[in-house]
């Protein structure tokens, strides 16, 4: 069966080789006579598949001991208030650089549970770069600074993270894309459905000092110590989100791990915004050093064009091009696993309609 070039910002391309191997194991995983979404989560079976994924994540990033690793239910956006309520008193201050619309409802929700300062935001250029950090007004008694490592809608970057106490990062669109030093955050969260897996998991890598002050009206499900304590089964878990994610770290560990992944995506990320560069006809509206490798939007010179490129790209079997409703354009979110021959594909593409358009 053919496959499409899949530019979806999320849910989003996941490995054939991981399809494969779910598919293969659906109906009975491993002579079970079950599939893995129908097992009690309180299983032998599945509790070793959890522990296996969680262990896997750890060797790819190297994650201390220092650190809980949960997997949990909810969306990156149920972390927009587990944050602040596991590590803030109401009468704290987060500090927040704002770099676009995952950072702006990350305040938005953190604000309703403690105070919220912002040390810088490009809002006002229509979030195309990263505020230098010389012109950050940082909060002299902020318990976390809070950053969003990667903006899936406006496509711009963290190239280097910034050094504070207690460092907190939105990683769900960038997650696995490239090594990270994790004794560098205090937490890291992530939505699963951009590099991890299908929807309805996120995965929080917190320091353990952090945990244990949840305030009283915490959700059970989004104390990090309550979970920690129940190995993330404090609740009915995401099973089979959380098996086929085991998958993913496995297929990134064969595939030359967190080095390898950034190395792919560094050739994808080239060739699509040099062909973008080198044209009259595309343009980005992200600064260069700035530039996602994950999410790359760009524009037509006539926007009046952009339905025509659209059913072309879907004639090709290009599908999910459409730049977000807030942003307009075009949008190519270029994951793990997709592949370089869908951006060669996507680049040929372009060149055709430029000399047909242009």
């Amino acid at each position: 069966m053919a496959r499409t070039h899949n530019f979806s910002a999320g849910p989003a391309a996941l490995p054939t080789e991981v399809l494969a191997q779910a598919a293969q194991e659906m109906l009975d995983y491993q002579g079970s006579g079950m599939s893995i979404m129908e097992m009690s989560h309180r299983s032998k079976t599945f509790v070793d598949i959890a522990a296996q994924a969680e262990q896997d994540l750890r060797d790819l990033f190297g994650v201390s001991d220092d650190y809980h690793v949960l997997f949990l239910q909810g969306g990156a956006t149920g972390q927009f208030a587990g944050v602040p309520l596991n590590l803030t008193g109401s009468d704290d201050t987060m500090d927040f650089i704002d770099t676009g619309a995952w950072s702006k409802k990350a305040i938005k929700e953190a604000g309703k549970y403690c105070q919220v300062h912002v040390a810088a935001s490009s809002s006002a250029s229509n979030y195309d770069h990263i505020p230098a950090s010389a012109c950050w007004q940082l909060s002299s008694d902020a318990k976390l600074l809070h950053v969003c490592s990667n903006e899936t809608i406006g496509g711009v970057q963290f190239q280097e993270f910034p050094r504070h106490a207690t460092l907190v990062a939105d990683m769900s669109s960038d997650i696995l894309s490239r090594p990270v030093n994790i004794d560098q955050f205090g937490l890291i969260y992530a939505g699963a459905q951009k590099n991890i897996g299908p929807a309805g998991l996120t995965v929080v890598i917190v320091r353990k000092d952090l945990c244990g002050s949840a305030r009283s009206i915490t959700p059970t499900f989004l104390d990090y110590a309550v979970q920690a304590d129940a190995d993330s089964m404090s609740n009915t878990p995401p099973t089979y989100s959380w098996y086929l994610a085991g998958l993913v770290f496995q297929w990134v560990k064969a595939n030359g791990g967190l080095a390898g992944m950034q190395a792919q995506n560094k050739a994808k990320a080239d060739l699509l915004y040099d062909a973008i560069d080198a044209s009259n006809f595309y343009s980005s509206p992200v600064a260069k050093a700035d530039r996602s490798a994950m999410n790359v939007p760009f524009t037509l010179a006539d926007a009046a064009l952009d339905a025509d490129f659209l059913v072309g790209a879907e004639a090709r079997e290009m599908f999910n091009l459409k730049g977000h409703r807030s942003v307009g354009g075009m949008r190519a979110s270029i994951y793990n696993a997709v592949p370089l021959e869908s951006v060669q594909a996507l680049v040929n593409y372009m060149s055709e309609f430029e000399n047909e358009r242009g």
